[in-house]
């Protein structure tokens, strides 16, 4: 049974059902607003600051580029869609075109509506575990931002409750002096440059955000 945001598929807890909100510095296009055409993307500004969106590893690069080209148009052609809770697969698709390669825990299979998968390939809770006891990354947490880079996953735990609510992947990195803003692109919210501190005080307050650090 599927059920959207506090979900469970066959005993998994999924992550990214949540309702499309737009925040500055981020372009969201919801697949819910039937007929709404996707808006230009602008990438954030601040005056004083860096703004890095290109990544010199091509691998990485290619991910960023799979996450630019899909982030509202959906890849149905070569893989499957989850509606409501489509963020872990999203941003598993993105691995596979910087490189990775599916294993027995972490895979999918199929198109479209028809499509088959593994826990950790869709779930935002599976995926931190899969992660974590595969050691393809390196878990950081959000005061460690100073080593955060693009292509790296970001997940959210809206209520601090212990599990992953959403996943994304870094797409933006700002630093102004001292401070640094990451952004991050995902599906339900479809964004490709989404504030990870909109996310965390205006769209879901109190929330708590945590990062996976992939080798490049």
């Amino acid at each position: 049974m599927l059920l959207a945001g506090g979900a469970i598929i066959a005993g998994m807890t999924l992550g990214g059902g949540e309702q499309p909100s737009a925040g500055p510095g981020s372009q969201i296009s919801g697949q819910s607003e039937a007929g709404a055409g996707d808006t230009a993307r602008a990438m954030p500004s601040v005056a004083g600051s860096a703004f890095q969106s290109v990544a010199s590893d091509p691998a990485v690069q290619a991910q960023l580029d799979y996450a630019m080209t899909y982030w509202s148009d959906y890849n149905t052609d070569e893989y499957g869609v989850l509606d409501g809770n489509d963020c872990v697969n999203f941003t598993s698709q993105s691995l596979i075109e910087r490189g990775w390669q599916m294993d027995e825990d972490w895979w999918t299979e199929g198109t479209g509506a028809d499509f088959d998968f593994s826990s950790p390939w869709v779930s935002s809770t599976s995926f931190r575990d899969y992660l974590d006891e595969s050691g393809r990354a390196s878990a950081l947490s959000d005061e460690q931002r100073d080593q955060v880079k693009l292509g790296d996953v970001v997940q959210f735990d809206w209520d601090n409750s212990g599990d992953r609510d959403h996943t994304g992947i870094v797409t933006g990195i700002e630093r102004s002096g001292d401070d640094i803003t990451i952004y991050f692109a995902g599906h339900t919210d479809d964004s490709d440059y989404r504030s990870v501190d909109d996310a965390i005080t205006v769209d879901h307050p109190g929330g708590t955000a945590y990062y996976w650090s992939i080798p490049e």
